[in-house]
């Protein structure tokens, strides 16, 4: 298979676009259905790589999985191996949370290194805090985690951070843990509260409680459910994007409004039109973009996956805009590959664009200041993760001669039949 794209610009991009569950949700809800008693189905399924390794691994553990169209369904394993093995080592985040599941089931597991973008750390402390505050022995190697545990038991889990992946580790192991279990400073993400709803639907008692506390009573046993997931909102700001930086207007349905709020909003002071309606959202510029400093942050801040595009689109904006990411300190390795395309762009250390962060006082580039309007030409670029891949992909749109991608794997790995897409919104895209 083709690891590489050839783009030539064709003018704006114009069309509708369907997207499908998120790909940060459905390989969540594929590991929760393993806790079931019976057979649970997840439909609005996006046909992405991250569920391919995810459905790889439930496999490796015992599970059954089938899919069928946009639906997939999961059975819980009849008998558990508790080992998932290295040959997932390093593909993404999904071994980590098989933990307190396995533990359930068998009282033991082993998972390897996890991977995922090369984004910044993630690291696994606040993974292994969490199992350990709900009575796990945990031991952490350079191969990977091992645990162990008769039952678990109801804890108090303080996260010193809002991960999004802690979170949803807390919620499957504290679902069945004896007793009740209270998560401190969880992340309140859509798809994490996605996860805590299908929970919820497999019998789990579960409370949202102000202040970034989520409460759960274990109960002993959880049933097979049904879902359909939401809209992806990563690939929905990134096609709305696409459509803006090339002069187009691109329409995208299957995403409700309450996942963009902050993004739409965003486009809105830069001078956009977007209109929504029930079934989808279109954006628009007839009068041109203009600058705009924007801070990531956790939910309901801008998200972190939106500033690849987002940065991108300050390149067609007039004048200076200031990007200050807060959430990863390394996210902004796609930076060079735009530099090469003509993007004026200049990383800092500081914290610009909004109040000091987490990464004020280390050497960490987490800020940027883009010039617009700048002249983007062709290049070769190598992908590095799934969001500078999008990012790669529409600056090649809206550039002056062709582009070759390289890496084109992680962009799929992603985002639903990305060329598929692209090409009916009028890319010129070929596989070399």
């Amino acid at each position: 298979m083709s690891d590489a794209w050839l783009i030539e610009p064709a003018g704006p991009l114009r069309g509708e676009v369907q997207v499908r569950g998120s790909k940060n949700a459905v390989t969540k809800h594929m590991v929760a259905a393993i806790l079931g008693s019976g057979p649970s189905t997840i439909t609005n399924v996006p046909e992405v790589g991250d569920v391919d390794i995810t459905a790889g691994i439930l496999t490796a553990v015992g599970a059954g999985v089938e899919r069928t169209g946009d639906s997939i369904t999961i059975t819980p394993p009849a008998e558990v191996n508790p080992i998932v093995p290295l040959s997932f080592s390093g593909l993404n985040r999904i071994p980590v949370l098989l933990l307190g599941p396995l533990l359930h089931l068998a009282g033991e597991a082993f998972v390897p290194r996890v991977g995922g973008d090369r984004i910044g750390g993630r690291p696994v402390d606040f993974h292994v805090d969490t199992l350990r505050a709900l009575g796990a022995e945990v031991e952490v190697t350079d191969e990977g985690i091992s645990a162990r545990c008769s039952r678990l038991r109801g804890g108090i889990i303080e996260l010193p951070y809002p991960s999004v992946g802690a979170t949803e580790t807390a919620l499957m192991s504290a679902a069945m843990a004896e007793g009740k279990s209270v998560i401190r400073g969880a992340a309140t993400e859509p798809e994490v509260l996605e996860l805590a709803l299908f929970l919820q639907r497999m019998g789990a008692r579960i409370e949202l409680r102000p202040d970034r506390r989520i409460v759960i009573e274990g109960v002993p046993n959880l049933r097979g459910a049904r879902n359909r997931l939401q809209g992806d909102r990563n690939e929905a700001f990134s096609y709305l994007v696409a459509g803006l930086l090339t002069g187009g207007e691109v329409r995208v349905v299957g995403c409700g409004q309450d996942r963009l709020v902050t993004a739409i909003t965003t486009l809105m002071r830069m001078g956009a039109q977007v209109d929504v309606d029930d079934n989808g959202m279109t954006a628009s510029a007839p009068d041109g973009l203009r600058a705009a400093a924007v801070q990531t942050d956790v939910h309901p801040g801008f998200m972190t996956d939106w500033q690849t595009p987002l940065m991108v689109l300050f390149t067609q904006a007039e004048g200076m805009s200031v990007l200050h990411e807060t959430v990863y300190e390394d996210r902004f390795v796609y930076v060079p590959a735009l530099q090469a395309m003509g993007g004026e762009i200049e990383l800092f250390s500081s914290c610009l664009g909004g109040p000091a962060c987490r990464f004020h006082e280390t050497s960490n580039l987490h800020s940027a200041v883009v010039r617009g309007v700048s002249k983007l030409r062709g290049a070769e670029v190598e992908i590095p993760d799934v969001r500078a891949g999008f990012s790669s992909v529409i600056a090649a749109a809206a550039a002056d001669g062709p582009s070759t991608l390289r890496g084109v794997h992680h962009l799929e790995r992603g985002y639903h039949r990305p060329a598929e897409q692209l090409r009916s919104l009028g890319v010129d895209l070929t596989t070399t």
